[in-house]
């Protein structure tokens, strides 16, 4: 998924590590296939560990969930890179980690959201990627958020990222008022006009799942779109283009943060 350049982070001096990461140790940590071993060969030229935020480095406290979050600077051999490749690293590296990607003079920011997992502390669970546009490597860069502590930092860190992609996923479908931008007198389901209310606060999971919910409502609304050129018979066209309408109806919703109930 792709959002919105945003601006980079301007990472202390102190929490500069700066080693390039062999790609046969990822391959032995991820248990890398021969599949994900060429596209290692293939995709990424060099993996840089470039900084560690740490209480060391930073002068915050850990907590149980985030004791360092890591900045991997990956330099590619073309401009596209599969997630594939990120979630090996993220297999093999037992923090959360930020990716700045760079191919010719450009850079972009992707990371998922990465927890423990709540039953087995060996393992780590990762939401789908979120990543900005490609932007130039000397682009200014924004200091870190202010924070008590590495969890707070690293939601800091995410949540721009996050929203973006909300934000950006499935505009094409929204129509000429995004979700978020729509008339503060619009009209309900029962045609009366009401008052737009702000959308409450979410939390950084809370937003993943919307976001997630965004993206999957996307694919399906592509799927019925396919479906929809394949489909030669009038009849079947009709009950497509219903499915089709409801789902853009329900991605709407999503997008505005409420439910995407059926109308049915």
């Amino acid at each position: 998924m792709s959002s919105p350049g945003i601006l980079l982070f301007d990472y202390p001096r102190q929490a500069y590590f700066g080693r390039v990461v062999p790609k046969r140790k990822i391959y032995e940590h991820a248990a890398a296939s021969t599949a994900l071993k060429k596209l290692f060969v293939h995709q990424v030229d060099q993996i840089i560990w470039a900084f560690k935020l740490s209480p060391e480095t930073l002068n915050i406290s850990a907590t149980k969930t985030v004791s360092e979050i890591q900045i991997f600077r990956i330099a590619l051999k073309g401009p596209q890179l599969d997630q594939r490749v990120l979630q090996a690293i993220d297999r093999a590296i037992p923090f959360p980690i930020l990716f700045e990607l760079s191919y010719r003079g450009q850079t972009k920011l992707v990371a998922a959201y990465k927890r423990p997992h709540e039953t087995d502390s060996t393992r780590w669970v990762l939401s789908l990627y979120f990543e900005t546009d490609w932007q130039p490597e000397d682009a200014p860069r924004q200091p870190l958020p202010v924070a008590l502590n590495l969890s707070v930092l690293y939601e800091q860190l995410l949540i721009p990222l996050v929203k973006a992609e909300s934000a950006a996923t499935g505009d094409q479908d929204a129509g000429p008022q995004s979700a978020t931008t729509a008339a503060p007198h619009a009209k309900d389901a029962t045609g009366r006009y009401a008052v737009n209310r702000p959308a409450p606060t979410l939390t950084l999971e809370q937003q993943i799942a919307l976001a997630e919910a965004i993206a999957a409502k996307q694919k399906e609304i592509d799927r019925i779109h396919a479906r929809l050129k394949r489909e030669k018979q009038f009849n079947k066209r009709v009950a497509i283009n219903t499915e089709l309408r409801e789902a853009k109806q329900q991605l709407a919703r999503l997008q505005a943060g409420q439910p995407a109930t059926s109308n049915r």
